[in-house]
């Protein structure tokens, strides 16, 4: 299936109008967020959201990935203006990481994330949603601290977001509180066949009705009893930017006189390894909850991640990585082409041109009903049942990984996770590349697959159990790969085979048989 043409688009243009609207309205508290916790301008997140939305869409091969600033990265953006001393300097950086991005991608480096066992993506996507889930439980109360941290990481710690839990029920909003429980009734109901299937909610995103929903009911509660209402600490919070001029005066460009100091470099380095690691982790996931199981060109999407972060560097904005929170909102918001990534980046532009005062009505509490429901879909007891059903080889490491990440990060708990699916692999592979049989005198190994010396071992174990006087066949003919070890053990046995009487039988490309016989 060709997606490049224009048709294929305007196909499915609708259901993408509506995704895209859910996906601004998640995007816009992140960007700000994000750049808050990185210590950069605010709007310098609102920059990368614009540019991840339009310019790496229009590149990228994949069809639901949402690109823009990831809270994965925050801290290694503090960190990077510090050493370098000012963000004009750390916007250089950007925009090398965004050049070897770039390289990465034409010496197709992108196919390191083919090799992340499907558990430990799928153990990816739960722990997101665990962590969304947590995260959002006090603006859901209304106790709005900053949002930085909620998407991909525990802010601080795991132990510390749960003190949050605590500390928002002792600063419970009433309103908020109401918002977020209709917004989730909503939100549930709008996937009921009585809802789905009307035009009410075949034209009208859900999300869309939870925030003015939100938007009215504050209001309302506003024009009756102000003591009440949501203050602008637990609202949206733009910058005021009045037209295009306005917009261009708040630009930052690099500064080039840093391109002397090997710090920058360090820097530029990290940032694409990091950047790329979390990008194709991301579209991997992606493309496992995509509806229509399309498959995306990692090389491709390093390429243009690597062109999204040169133009948000030289325009004054953080990294861009592909980020699960907002593609997987796209997907379960009906998403079906990358329409509706580059429209959420044209709303972004657009929202800060023109309504960024209408924007702060919004209630981080309506905000929060979404990113709750979004966490329960990618967390949802079905998963859990499916992987536990798989047997303990998938469901150990998809386990192992989920609760990795929440106590670390999102890349140590994945290497870990990585670690512990590479033991059952092991395992798996130690006892069932090999196996034996016997029949009355008759001993029969079988390589079931390619075998190399971590099979050695049990090799032995099997060779050991052959008696005195027997036959030993030993059939390698479903094997397209023998490692030395391998073929080296049976040539030392095939020796000392006929000093016991046993004789030795193969399918193998080394005639045993011809070996000669010990020396006394």
């Amino acid at each position: 299936m060709k997606v490049d043409h224009l048709t294929y688009y305007f196909r499915y243009l609708k259901d993408d109008i509506r995704a895209s609207v859910v996906v601004f309205l998640v995007a816009i508290p992140l960007c700000l967020g994000i750049a808050l916790a990185s210590g950069a301008p605010l709007f310098s997140g609102l920059i990368a959201g614009i540019v991840g939305g339009t310019v790496v869409t229009i590149f990228s091969g994949s069809q639901l990935s949402v690109s823009g600033p990831a809270a994965g990265l925050a801290v290694i953006v503090f960190m990077a203006i510090e050493t370098l001393g000012s963000f004009q300097a750390f916007l250089a950086a950007v925009v090398l990481a965004g050049m070897l991005q770039l390289l990465m991608g034409y010496l197709k480096a992108g196919t390191i994330g083919a090799f992340f066992p499907s558990s430990v993506i799928k153990a990816m996507l739960a722990a997101i949603g665990l962590i969304l889930i947590i995260k959002q439980i006090p603006h859901a109360f209304g106790y709005d601290s900053p949002f930085e941290g909620d998407e991909s990481y525990m802010q601080g710690s795991f132990f510390s977001s749960f003190e949050d839990i605590v500390n928002a029920l002792g600063h419970i909003s009433i309103v908020a509180t109401i918002i977020t429980v209709v917004s989730l009734v909503l939100l549930f109901l709008w996937e009921k066949p009585m809802i789905k299937e009307h035009a009410i909610g075949r034209y009208l995103p859900g999300a869309l009705v939870v925030v003015l929903l939100g938007m009215a009911v504050n209001l309302t509660v506003a024009s009756i009893s102000p003591e009440l209402a949501l203050t602008q600490s637990h609202l949206v919070s733009l910058p005021n930017i009045f037209g295009f001029d306005d917009f261009v005066s708040q630009l930052q460009s690099p500064d080039w006189s840093i391109l002397s100091q090997g710090s920058l470099y360090t820097v530029a380095i990290t940032i694409a390894i990091i950047a790329s690691i979390e990008t194709l982790l991301s579209v991997e996931a992606v493309d496992k909850i995509d509806p229509f199981k399309r498959v995306a060109s990692p090389n491709r999407e390093l390429k243009a991640q690597g062109l999204g972060n040169i133009v948000s560097g030289l325009l004054g904005g953080l990294p861009i990585t592909a980020v699960i929170v907002r593609s997987s909102t796209n997907v379960y918001n009906g998403g079906k082409t990358k329409m509706s990534a580059f429209l959420h980046g044209v709303w972004l532009l657009l929202a800060v041109l023109f309504f960024s005062s209408y924007l702060n009505y919004i209630p981080l509490a309506s905000l929060a009903a979404i990113l709750l429901f979004v966490g329960y879909k990618l967390a949802s007891p079905a998963l859990f049942k499916t992987i536990y059903r798989q047997g303990k080889e998938q469901f150990i490491p998809f386990i192992v990984t989920i609760v990795a990440i929440l106590l670390t990060d999102l890349l140590i708990g994945i290497a870990i996770g990585m670690a512990v699916g590479l033991f059952f692999v092991i395992k798996t592979n130690y006892h069932k590349a090999i196996s034996m049989h016997k029949e009355g005198n008759t001993y029969t190994i079988v390589f079931h697959k390619n075998v190399n010396f971590l099979n050695k071992a049990l090799l032995r174990k099997y060779l050991a159990q052959v008696e005195e006087g027997s036959t030993l066949i030993i059939d390698g003919s479903k094997a397209e790969f023998i490692d030395h070890d391998i073929m080296e053990t049976i040539e030392d046995f095939a020796v000392t085979a006929k000093e016991n009487n046993i004789h030795v039988r193969n399918k193998l490309y080394v005639d045993v048989d011809t070996l000669p016989k010990p020396t006394a």
